[in-house]
């Protein structure tokens, strides 16, 4: 069964619209507060490197070269 879509956005401004025909005042204010929005990320990295086997062999033999 699908939902029925209101035409042209009436069931959303029917309440504005009888507030304005009863005489009725509508407010639209901001909040008082700011709006805190609290998010708990978590950001891990990692890092992968593959070296070569002739570069790695040279490196053991030269321990100091670095």
């Amino acid at each position: 069964m699908q939902d029925r879509m209101p035409i042209l956005g009436v069931t959303r401004w029917m309440p504005v619209a009888l507030a304005m025909l009863s005489g009725g005042c509508v407010n639209i204010s901001a909040p008082d507060k700011p709006i805190e929005i609290n998010l708990n990320i978590n950001v891990t990295q990692e890092v992968v490197y593959r070296l070569d086997g002739e570069a790695k062999s040279l490196i053991q033999q030269n321990p100091g070269i670095f």
